[in-house]
């Protein structure tokens, strides 16, 4: 059995640098010759995308409210396998799941045995961290926290005495990352910035940098470094001749890895972009992903022959999947934050708004003809009022086993829902199968 690096980054709460020091350490691992595999805890599908931009390697989400225990396991085994070393950014707080530590990243950690490395915001506070990091380390003796790493230290002098904080907490210091303006990530409603004008490339290596001059990687690496019992996997295969198509382009990507796997294993998936191409390809499933369509309206509005070809497939039965803003691509209109509308695909028969954005998240289940199919919600968009009555199935719950008001449409062989669906460990034919009315 052979030894690697598992690393599971952890915080107090969000908005502790979590995020900016997984992608610096994913850069700088990358740079240093390793092969990373990333991996998020939870249901994010955006710290996803930007983790692959860092490490050049698809990251793949961990997520046991989704998902079982079991297959989070196969999960981490099968792609850490081909791996020098697995990187998992955590999610809010290092306990905080949807019911006290369920679906946290303590709860993963536990489950696959991963050392945990804090991230500390040191802001305004120096000695305070010893109770602190000596209650990370007491609190629930499932885990391991091996180390701890700074954030927002504003001196040598101010590690200084942070350090004496981790020897007297029993937590070794790892090293810290600086206040630095160069390395503060810009960010928009749903995460980190994706704007054009935001170098990634650049801000990840420069994070990288950073971390490598105050940072001791190496002993980091060895403080983690544990046995690994993953055994290499066989290629996907697929099962079915299905030709499977996804949008995939600016507008359309938050997609989960395993459920795109899932998809191959069905079938010959193929990718379009609804804001290129002039029509929709040849296909026997349409899967519409979530994304930001709201930043391409104008050009979605624009490719008339795509959206004429999207309601011509739904109006003659095809089979269509659409979350999020795949679904409010699949309305009549979107209008954007100052009140202009833009027409889209018009097989429902409602509009989506982007004014007076207000938040809505959290897990859902919808139960339906005496099933259970689990997602993730997340979106500040909202369904206009309309005298339409589009069909909905199930009823929709959220962690906590309150009714919430999320619902599930169907429109023909449309399934469209603000839920992002996980169909990864059970398959996309068998998900469909649970949400036919038949």
């Amino acid at each position: 059995m052979k030894q690697k690096p598992f690393i599971m980054i952890g915080a107090a709460s969000s908005g502790s640098g979590k995020t900016t020091f997984t992608l610096g350490l994913l850069r700088l691992l990358r740079n240093r010759g390793m092969k990373v595999q990333p991996f998020k805890c939870g249901p994010d599908y955006i710290d996803t995308k930007h983790h692959a931009m860092a490490a050049g390697e698809e990251s793949v989400n961990l997520d046991t409210y989704m998902a079982s225990a079991a297959h989070v396991r196969e999960l981490y085994a099968r792609y850490g396998t081909a791996s020098d070393v697995c990187v998992t950014e955590g999610v809010m707080g290092l306990f905080d799941g949807y019911d006290g530590m369920k679906g946290s990243s303590a709860e993963i950690a536990e489950l696959i045995g991963i050392p945990v490395v804090l991230v500390l915001n040191a802001k305004s506070t120096a000695y305070t961290v010893a109770p602190v990091l000596y209650g990370f380390k007491h609190f629930y003796p499932g885990i391991r926290v091996v180390g701890v790493v700074f954030n927002f230290v504003a001196s040598v002098a101010h590690y200084a005495y942070l350090q004496q904080a981790c020897a007297d907490a029993g937590v070794e210091a790892l090293g810290y990352i600086p206040k630095d303006e160069s390395i503060v990530i810009p960010s928009r409603h749903l995460g980190l910035s994706i704007d054009e004008t935001f170098c990634f490339d650049t801000f990840a290596d420069r994070v990288a940098e950073v971390i490598d001059k105050t940072v001791n990687v190496d002993r980091l690496l060895e403080l983690c470094t544990v046995e690994f019992s993953g055994e290499q996997t066989q290629d996907v295969v697929c099962f079915g001749n299905r030709k499977i198509a996804i949008a995939r382009d600016e507008a359309f990507n938050f997609m989960y890895r395993e459920n795109v796997e899932a998809l191959k294993r069905a079938g010959e998936v193929v990718f379009f972009s609804p804001l290129r191409d002039k029509s929709l390809p040849e296909a026997d499933m349409v899967y519409f992903p979530g994304g930001y369509p709201e930043l391409h309206l104008a050009e979605l509005a624009a490719n008339e022959g795509m959206r004429q070809s999207v309601r011509k497939y739904c109006e003659n039965g095809g089979r269509v999947l659409a979350e999020c803003g795949g679904m409010m691509y699949l309305c009549d209109t979107i209008t954007d934050g100052d009140g202009k509308v833009y027409p889209m695909a018009g097989v429902l028969k409602q509009g989506a708004t982007m004014e007076q954005m207000k938040l809505k998240l959290g897990y859902r289940e919808v139960r339906v003809n005496g099933q259970r199919i689990r997602g993730h919600e997340f979106h500040y968009s909202r369904i206009l009022p309309t005298n339409e009555k589009i069909p909905v199935i199930g009823t929709i719950y959220n962690a906590k086993d309150m009714v919430v008001d999320t619902p599930v449409y169907t429109y023909k062989n449309v399934l469209a829902s603000y839920i992002h669906f996980y169909w990864g460990e059970c398959g996309i034919d068998h998900f469909l199968m649970l949400m036919s009315q038949k």
